[in-house]
């Protein structure tokens, strides 16, 4: 019904920028909320940002000041730029959505496959 794909992971060395996408496509109607969440093998899941249909954002502390989610909605894109990067923000990336499928406010929600960022310092 819907596929959630970001790109833009890549290698770089510390304090250099990235900017990730997650884009949406299929039965797409509308987005309401989208995540970022970053995993590193042996650890919890976190929570990077979230931003709302609406615009509001939401910000792990480990990456405020640094990261700044954004959202086109023409686009039915989110993304996630990361600036300063530091080699503890290495990890595989992923974006989840909350994707309106049909008029009558029926929703779906998933992730993507992720994306891989390695800061190397």
């Amino acid at each position: 019904q819907v596929q959630l794909v970001e790109s833009g992971g890549g290698l770089v060395q510390a304090g250099a920028s990235l900017r990730l996408s997650c884009a949406a496509s299929g039965r797409v109607v509308n987005i309401n909320t989208v995540e970022w969440f970053r995993q590193v093998p042996g650890m919890q899941r976190e929570l990077v940002a979230e931003i709302t249909r609406g615009g509001g954002t939401n910000y792990a502390n480990s990456v405020k000041g640094r990261f700044t989610i954004s959202r086109d909605n023409a686009k039915n894109t989110v993304f996630l730029q990361m600036n300063s990067l530091k080699s503890e923000d290495t990890a595989v990336y992923n974006c989840a959505a909350e994707v309106g499928i049909d008029t009558f406010g029926t929703t779906w929600y998933g992730t993507g496959q992720g994306t891989q960022v390695t800061v190397s310092s």
